[in-house]
């Protein structure tokens, strides 16, 4: 195993590492190992590896078959300007790193079945538009293996959603078209500590919903090792356990309060 491996990069220390699993190789080694990289080299990912990852991204499973998904690279500085002020994220902006806007899109099939002669109702309807959701969010976990595999950082872009209507304009989006999410990718210029996860017993079950007061005390024990990660990272900043970030920020931000479901029905999206 070579020094720059995604396996080799695996976490040691006991604060914020996975947890190793029974199974592993090469693709589960680095799916362990994933931190958001907000901080990127200067050196290009190569055309190359980015024709490899967007092929990869487009080979997910699909809704079936409808391929509901389109993926934006976006190079012109001007554009990536405004997805810049869209995210409010000041790593978005620049040259560094591969920017990709991540597309629902029922457009394409909307003209199909309009030169068929057939209604385009059915992509009005809001189950459509999340089958739309999953093959965009799979061809996006898929471009990060694979990126990450490479021994390539990534981090999502959540933020984009701040101002949807501007990623709209910017990248001459038609209707019944959604930017859902964007990703950075390139070679990483910081080494940030492995978050912990919420343990598996809260988020995993067998045949029902797990009851969170069965386990109170492992979300307890969570909420230590989240303060901890806190402070180690930064120790003149608030320090907040899970449950009190829950509690305090949740749904605070700019792209957790944008008029969403407005921005949806003005592209054609959601109708029903």
């Amino acid at each position: 195993m070579s020094p720059d491996s995604p396996a080799s990069r695996a976490p040691t220390d006991a604060l914020g590492a996975p947890m190793p699993t029974p199974v592993v190789n090469a693709t589960i080694a680095a799916q362990m190992a994933h931190r958001s990289i907000r901080a990127y080299t200067s050196e290009p990912v190569g055309e190359d590896t980015v024709a490899t990852l967007l092929e990869v991204a487009c080979h997910g499973a699909t809704s079936s078959f409808q391929q509901q998904v389109t993926i934006i690279r976006v190079l012109d500085p001007s554009v990536r300007e405004q997805i810049h002020l869209a995210s409010g994220q000041p790593y978005v902006g620049g040259e560094r790193g591969e920017l990709f806007v991540l597309v629902v899109d029922l457009h394409r099939n909307a003209l199909i079945r309009e030169r068929a002669g057939a209604p385009v109702e059915p992509l009005e309807r809001t189950a459509l538009f999340l089958q739309g959701v999953e093959d965009t969010m799979i061809a996006a976990q898929n471009l990060v293996v694979a990126a990450e595999s490479l021994g390539l950082g990534t981090t999502y872009l959540g933020s984009i959603l701040g101002d949807a209507p501007r990623v709209i304009a910017a990248l001459g989006l038609p209707t019944r078209t959604f930017p859902l999410v964007g990703l950075l990718v390139g070679h990483r210029a910081q080494e940030p500590q492995y978050k912990p996860r919420l343990p598996r017993e809260i988020t995993c079950a067998v045949d029902a919903y797990p009851e969170l007061e069965a386990h109170l005390d492992a979300l307890a024990d969570y909420d230590a090792s989240v303060a901890q990660y806190y402070d180690l990272r930064d120790a003149s900043s608030r320090v907040d356990a899970f449950t009190e970030q829950m509690a305090r920020a949740l749904g605070g931000g700019a792209a957790s309060q944008a008029p969403v479901l407005e921005v949806l029905r003005s592209q054609l999206l959601c109708l029903r």
